[in-house]
């Protein structure tokens, strides 16, 4: 009997995936557990198994489309069944969602109403989210500079194009304006941008001008990006998709800061030791550099332990205390962050939690992470020292009770019995949930943390 292939959820925030590449072929035999696909989610790239053994008989959707869960993707069945009917039936599927795109396009026309917070600091999650309750007066129709046509634009100008697409021309400094799509709508998607790769400089434009240097007539032409220009004078915009990871990242916000009442806790801590540590370390182990973030997770969740509120997550009726300390490390990647989770923390060394870091990083940035690996962190620390920032705020990632935000360690001259030194001082804020942290449990987190920070011989007393 022929089964029908849906769109899996493969990650608790996931919502809809893109279907990155087919890893069968339509004749392909396919075993139950076997891999089919590979599917971006909001997070990862993961693989998507066979629930059914027979041959891949029908795929529904191309590579670089995205399609909502539940989705029909594909069609297994045995050679010789007749699948007509799933396939009608996928068809008519697909035909209404796509009467549906155009009254989304001309909701996109009205301004959204904002509900995000409007004093942002880095390492939060932001976004903002369209209010529907109050009707809003539609505002004139802005001219583009450039007239919609075959080339992935929709009627304002605007492109449509699938977010692997998007990520695929940056990387490689495509002009996406001058591509044909080839999905749904004339949208770009994953293999029009190996095409253009294929085609090399086909996909810029070719003319120059006689007057133009041999050396510059070399260079490729810069991408331009056409503008839409509105009405009375205000600047000139572009407008691009909103990524599956920043559309998540949009919706997490508006669980955090509005529902959970913040306070927040900054103190200063002399890092001197630390330092001196972390430099000895290195000497007697260079393959394996840790850094002053790797310390502070280490020692953040040894202060977890002694102070198990800061460690717990509110349930509405009871509040869960958590017996090991999971730490999820903020990760910033080219359109968005997420926060790997190192394990039982509190049981790792400094060396140990350097390397897992390291690993969980560079497999985050590769979109490889498994789900496991970046949800159900009891604790989070984002670290924006390296960015040169002293002092930030960061919104805590529901159901956590506190997230640590850390800044740069800078030579600050300070008065030590009467004398004024140079130490390095390094900021950083604790954001507590209201419900179960209060300002004094907090503040004696604080104190632990800065104390072993300050003396890091505790770790190994």
């Amino acid at each position: 009997m022929a089964t029908q292939v849906v769109m899996p959820k493969l990650s608790p925030t996931m919502e809809e995936g893109q279907l990155s590449r087919w890893l069968k072929k339509e004749g392909d035999k396919v075993s139950v557990g076997e891999g089919l696909a590979e599917i971006d989610t909001d997070k990862a790239t993961m693989e998507a198994q066979a629930l059914a053994t027979g041959v891949l008989r029908k795929i529904l959707v191309p590579e670089g489309e995205t399609v909502p869960l539940g989705a029909i993707i594909a069609i297994i069945g045995e050679p010789d069944e007749d699948i007509s009917g799933l396939v009608t039936e996928a068809s008519k599927g697909a035909a209404q969602a796509e009467k549906k795109e155009p009254v989304e396009e001309r909701q996109e026309s009205q301004p959204a109403k904002s509900d995000a917070p409007s004093d942002y600091q880095p390492g939060q999650w932001m976004g903002d989210t369209a209010s529907a309750e109050q009707p809003t007066k539609e505002a004139p129709q802005a001219q583009p500079q450039a007239s919609a046509g075959g080339n992935g634009q929709r009627g304002d100008g605007r492109l449509i194009v699938s977010p692997i697409a998007a990520r695929m021309a940056a990387d490689a400094g495509i002009n996406l304006h001058n591509l044909t799509g080839s999905g749904p709508g004339g949208r770009i998607v994953k293999r029009d941008i190996e095409a253009a790769m294929k085609a090399g400089s086909a996909a810029q434009p070719q003319t120059q001008s006689a007057a133009q240097p041999q050396e510059e007539q070399a260079r490729p032409a810069p991408v331009q990006q056409p503008a839409v220009q509105p009405a009375g004078g205000a600047a000139p915009y572009r407008e691009e998709n909103v990524s599956t990871m920043r559309a998540t990242i949009a919706r997490r916000l508006v669980t955090s800061l509005g529902p959970i009442p913040h306070i927040f806790l900054t103190t200063e801590i002399e890092m001197d030791r630390t330092a001196e540590m972390r430099k000895q370390l290195n000497a007697l182990d260079p393959e394996n550099k840790v850094s002053i973030n790797d310390f502070v997770i280490k020692v953040a969740a040894h202060a977890l332990m002694r102070h198990p509120a800061v460690n717990a997550s509110f349930q509405e009726k009871t509040i869960r205390y958590y017996e090991r300390a999971d730490v999820g490390v903020a990760v910033a990647l080219e359109n968005g962050l997420i926060t790997p989770v190192v394990r039982a923390a509190n049981t790792k060394s400094v060396g140990q939690i350097s390397r897992e870091v390291k690993e969980l990083a560079e497999r985050a940035r590769n979109r490889k992470l498994a789900p496991e690996e970046y949800t159900g962190a009891t604790f989070s620390v984002s670290n924006l020292g390296m960015f040169g920032i002293s002092e930030f705020t960061a919104l805590i990632n529901p159901p956590e009770a506190c997230i640590l935000a850390v800044g740069a360690m800078t030579p600050t001259p300070v008065v030590r019995d009467g004398e004024v030194v140079v130490r390095q001082l390094m900021k950083v804020t604790l954001s507590c949930d209201h419900r179960i942290v209060d300002g004094a449990t907090g503040a004696q987190f604080l104190q632990t943390l800065k104390k072993i920070l300050e003396n890091p011989l505790y770790l190994i007393a």
